[in-house]
């Protein structure tokens, strides 16, 4: 089986987060970058396909050669071969079509990637990359099982839970509980020195154009004053949540 794992590569939660050029580009200055979290479920989850049942597993990224320590985290963690398409990772649409390319190139059986990335939330590449190479798709997948060339898998739905066979080729968008976070891992020093000996191919984006752009960037208001209620005077408060929080 082989698998093709893709790869966000997305700014660390801690960082400090800027804009410039009147909040019309990120600012990466300062920022540290990691694997997308909902992209390192499923990286482990394909890890786990390799281990026991002898799958390939290869990483993908869109994106300049900036994201390529990223790919390499990715190496050291266990995948075989990264490839990073050499574009600016413009829109969902863009990125989903340059995935496309690679995945029909590649032949790959199952395809899994992060339900969305944390930087824009958009949720669009996976299923768009399921569509433009005719695959079968589970988004929000927090189980799967492959047995030949079917497939069973598990998705989080609105008060519970869903299970469904398919076959593949198969997409998947994946998050937590596709592993548990103690499941994730940490590469060791002698998966570090393999990743500076595994293959990362850079290939060129294909034609194609973004559907859309990003206009401008708002960070959210700064959290006002608390103000603290005498725990006795109910009609001030009643009165607060009315006139300023507009709560009621």
């Amino acid at each position: 089986m082989k698998i093709l794992v893709c790869i966000s590569h997305v700014p660390d939660t801690t960082s400090k987060i800027n804009f410039t050029d009147g909040d019309t580009k990120f600012d990466t200055n300062g920022v540290q970058f990691v694997i997308n979290p909902n992209d390192e479920f499923g990286l482990t989850r394909a890890m786990w396909f390799k281990e026991k049942q002898g799958a390939s597993v290869d990483v993908v990224n869109v994106g300049g050669a900036e994201t390529e320590p990223t790919l390499r985290k990715a190496l050291a963690i266990g995948a075989d071969t990264a490839i990073r398409v050499n574009a600016e990772a413009t829109d969902g649409a863009f990125v989903a079509k340059q995935l496309a390319k690679v995945a029909q190139d590649g032949g790959y059986d199952l395809i899994i990637a992060g339900r969305e990335s944390i930087d824009y939330n958009g949720g669009m590449v996976p299923g768009m990359l399921a569509e433009l190479i005719g695959a079968n798709f589970v988004n929000t997948c927090i189980g799967l099982e492959v047995d030949g060339s079917n497939a069973t898998a598990t998705r989080e739905i609105d008060g519970g839970k869903e299970t469904s066979t398919t076959s593949l080729p198969l997409v998947v968008g994946g998050q937590k509980g596709l592993v548990e976070e103690s499941d994730l891992r940490i590469p060791n020093m002698r998966g570090i020195m393999m990743a500076r000996k595994k293959p990362l191919n850079v290939v060129e984006a294909t034609d194609a154009s973004a559907d859309s752009s990003a206009t401008k960037f708002e960070k959210p208001a700064p959290k006002g004053a608390v103000k603290l209620v005498d725990a006795g005077n109910l009609d001030e408060l009643v009165n607060l949540l009315h006139t300023e929080a507009k709560v009621i």
